[in-house]
């Protein structure tokens, strides 16, 4: 069914970059109207329009893979919360979680108050 509506296919494929190269040389060229004291004025490297209709697919199935990614484990941690509270009766992940974070933030928080004072120690003589 495919291969009768192949030159539509074929047109279609080569129809999206077109339109990817287009939207970014008009943001290109609507980048360089504006004045030079500007905030939102950046210095586009011209070879970046040229990129962009490879760089779109691989962003966009990058994001997807993140975004299914993302939903697996959230599924994956609320399955798993739910079985321990009942097999457990008491919160495990909770207390986990204590070890965890106390075993890294103690440290960090250490190695932190010594950076400030070695820091601030010349500001208080």
């Amino acid at each position: 069914m495919l291969l009768y509506h192949l030159d539509v296919v074929c047109k279609a494929t080569l129809l999206i970059p077109v339109i990817i190269l287009a939207c970014a040389a008009y943001t290109y060229m609507a980048n360089l109207r504006r004045k030079s004291d500007d905030p939102k004025k950046y210095d586009y490297h011209p070879f970046a329009i040229w990129l962009a209709p490879i760089t779109i697919p691989l962003f966009l199935s990058f994001g997807i893979f993140v975004f299914v990614l993302r939903a697996f484990l959230y599924g994956l941690f609320l399955i798993v919360f739910v079985v321990l509270l009942v097999a457990l009766r008491k919160p495990i992940l909770f207390e986990l979680w204590h070890k965890f974070a106390t075993a890294i933030g103690d440290p960090l928080l250490k190695a932190n108050t010594r950076l400030i004072r070695i820091a601030f120690e010349p500001l208080r003589a």
